[in-house]
């Protein structure tokens, strides 16, 4: 996530320029035609281009609209997620008053949840746009958490080495550490530790946990519709190569109202005109596609790891701990 103010030009420039040398060569391509070779026939009436523009206009505002409802969601799974950990520490702690060493494993437990949950997230996925050349430019600014340690260091922490083992085995580790949380609850209360109403919130919390969980993987493993992808991607390449030809009579009549040395050469401004109404349409669906996956460790994430990182200090600080270490993933006013 970024937070600064605004990405600077140069930023935004750096990061979107990938196909500015393709469009400058889709406008003079055009103009040599027209103009030196003499083959009129290859403008376009503008009329075809306007309708055009405005189809691929529409697409991208309503393929961008449903990126940004896919980041959106996957802030409010992970604010949800924040929440109930919160009550998840508190009830852990205040039901089992007399049996601090059951608590601390329920909170711990419940920290490894987050843990795996977040490193779940990171994976990635072939549809992403982390592997992108201009995204693994920009990325030089920041590094990813999940890329510096392993999951194994990171559940060694907070699981003892017999259970640690058996959750690296798990196919969905994050579902077997709530089933762990499942068995303690049930031998607590079986030992009386809790009674039935207790018993049957902290299952409800547990339940809610599933259900977040789930939310948070069906945002990362189900891609944005690609017919939407494909579709958008061909009105912005047709609209960028023929909006050129589109050009070319305008911007010859033009030729009329001036005088000195731009005089007969004013057509040769439809390759910069062009190329800039071209690079906002491409860099607003690299913006979208840039959003469209919230977790895949970008600078426009969901900041799973600062939460995780926060979240595990309130925790512990829950059960007494101090002197914890101060997380901060804030590189270049991007938060991951």
């Amino acid at each position: 996530m970024y937070i600064g103010k605004s990405y600077t030009l140069i930023e935004f420039v750096t990061w979107t320029k990938g196909r500015i040398y393709t469009l400058l060569l889709f406008g003079f391509i055009p103009i040599c035609l027209y103009h030196l070779f003499g083959i009129k026939w290859v403008a376009i009436p503008w009329s075809v281009i306007a309708m055009l523009g405005t189809a691929t206009a529409f697409i991208l505002g309503f393929k961008n609209n449903l990126s940004y409802s896919r980041s959106l969601e996957a802030q409010n799974v992970w604010t949800s997620i924040v929440s109930n950990s919160r009550a998840w520490g508190l009830v852990s702690k205040d039901y089992l008053q007399n049996n601090s060493e059951i608590s601390k494993s329920l909170i711990y437990t419940h920290i490894a949840w987050v843990t795996a949950l977040r490193y779940s997230m990171r994976e990635p996925k072939s549809w992403e746009s982390t592997n992108k050349k201009n995204n693994v430019k920009y990325r030089k600014r920041f590094t990813i958490p999940e890329q510096q340690t392993s999951l194994e260091e990171e559940l060694a922490k907070y699981l003892v080495p017999e259970e640690l083992q058996k959750v690296l085995k798990a196919k969905n580790i994050s579902t077997y550490i709530l089933s762990l949380q499942g068995k303690t609850l049930k031998s607590i209360y079986e030992k009386q530790e809790i009674n039935v109403t207790q018993f049957v919130d902290m299952e409800k919390s547990i339940k809610e946990f599933y259900n977040l969980q789930g939310k948070s993987e069906q945002i990362k493993n189900s891609p944005f519709p690609r017919q939407y992808n494909i579709i958008n991607n061909l009105l912005i390449q047709s609209f960028s190569f023929l909006l050129p030809y589109g050009l070319l009579i305008d911007f010859n009549k033009l030729n009329e109202s001036v005088s000195g040395c731009m005089k007969g050469n004013m057509i040769w401004l439809i390759i910069p005109f062009s190329c800039l109404i071209s690079w906002l349409y491409s860099s607003i669906a690299q913006v979208g596609e840039n959003t469209e996956n919230p977790f895949e460790g970008g600078a426009n994430d969901v900041p799973i790891s600062q939460i995780s990182f926060q979240l595990e200090a309130e925790l512990r600080e829950m059960l007494g701990e101090v002197n914890l270490t101060d997380f901060d993933t804030s590189q270049n006013n991007i938060i991951l």
